[in-house]
């Protein structure tokens, strides 16, 4: 089993709140990761799945239930299926207010986020389970290569070809398509829809986001289209890289990019069977971008939020890394192993008076490029850069 940096807050978080809500997409492990984690708990675990009819009856009487093993923890599996246990568990916190009362893992839907801040506020704390990120693929003796290639999510990574890793990510696209989404969210979506939408995401991934442009191709409303995308990203299938524009006297673009969060998938949507086919893919470049960043995302300090920059004249940035209201440093991405700048990444430098900016590229030389400038490789940056700004 490859081991996960979460597990050090999960150990903080379930020792200060009565629930801890463990978030993502399906199959990235979060049910593996509380039973594996809650072994060496000194508390009885009690487990119930809410995906099976047979435990949710098991959960009738709630109230008596939980009161019955006030001193275990209670696991409730893709709680999102049972929105109302959010409201009951309320007064049966409050009269015995414990830390590590309830583990609640979820693959992310609006719904249940609502549903613990209207009932749970103050009760309960949010933990993200990412798919596997580059330092944790390492630390297990997997190469950039083989992570970039298939992604983060378990069984993709670890897969014994690429063959079966490509097996593996069909039918969990398909199964996303004709029925987790649905159900996730109570919904009833189309699935030719979201077989289209998602194909287009795929093609165009780190685009500037254009609600009018996706509804006209695919024959819906902007409205639909954006009802569709909150879906994706509250399912954790896309991130929407929000661009920066505060204290800026310049004409800026404002719409976000969108990107497929796992590398891997969006491979597969790309119909790229092999690492070494991914080189000589027209996405290659996009697909690098998409991949540190969310390497990045999933890795940086909490007090550092990320955007990209534009201006209507030339001037552009992939990632703006901002402490607060000031941007502390400027990230350029490149798929080339001797990249050039233009000048525009220049001007952004000097528009957002930014002093320190770097190039990340798929090797690991580290270089200084000018005075402000370094170059360096991904796992470079992430060990040794990331968590000094």
């Amino acid at each position: 089993m490859i081991t996960r940096r979460i597990q050090d807050e999960l150990t903080l978080l379930l020792s200060t709140f009565p629930a801890v809500a463990l978030l993502g997409p399906r199959q990235v492990g979060k049910t593996t990761l509380a039973r594996e984690f809650l072994k060496s708990s000194l508390k009885e675990v009690i487990y119930f799945d809410l995906e099976n009819d047979d435990d949710i009856s098991r959960i009738q009487n709630v109230a008596f239930l939980f009161e019955r093993y006030q001193n275990a923890c209670i696991v409730l599996d893709e709680v999102q299926r049972v929105p109302d246990l959010f409201r009951q568990l309320r007064p049966i916190i409050d009269k015995h207010r414990a830390p590590g009362r309830f583990v609640l893992t979820g693959s992310a839907s609006p719904a249940l986020v609502k549903g613990v801040s209207e009932s749970l506020a103050g009760r309960i704390a949010f933990a993200e389970m990412s798919p596997i990120n580059l330092l944790e693929a390492i630390d297990s003796g997997i190469s950039q290569e083989q992570h970039w290639f298939r992604g983060g999510f378990p069984t993709a990574l670890t897969s014994a070809t690429d063959q079966q890793f490509s097996l593996w990510a069909e039918n969990f696209i398909r199964a996303y398509i004709e029925r987790d989404l649905n159900l996730l969210f109570g919904v009833n979506l189309s699935e030719v829809l979201i077989r289209n939408f998602w194909f287009m995401l795929a093609a165009n991934t780190g685009s500037i986001w254009t609600a009018e442009n996706y509804g006209r191709a695919l024959g819906v409303s902007s409205t639909t289209i954006k009802r569709y995308l909150d879906f994706m990203e509250g399912a954790f299938m896309i991130r929407q890289l929000p661009a920066w524009f505060v204290n800026v006297n310049k004409r800026v673009v404002k719409a976000p990019k969108v990107y497929i969060r796992d590398s891997g998938l969006l491979h597969q949507l790309n119909r790229i069977k092999s690492s070494s086919e991914l080189p000589l893919s027209l996405i290659v470049g996009a697909s690098w971008e998409g991949y540190v960043i969310e390497q990045i995302y999933q890795l940086k300090p909490r007090h550092l939020e990320m955007y990209y920059y534009r201006t209507q004249h030339g001037a552009e940035c992939d990632v703006i890394l901002v402490d607060g209201i000031k941007p502390v440093a400027a990230v350029e991405i490149k798929y080339a192993n001797v990249p050039s700048l233009s000048k525009g990444f220049y001007n952004v430098l000097d528009d957002l008076q930014i002093r320190n900016a770097y190039v990340i590229t798929p090797g690991e030389n580290k270089y200084e490029l000018d005075q402000k400038t370094t170059v360096s490789g991904l796992q470079f940056f992430l060990t040794n850069i990331l968590n000094g700004l």
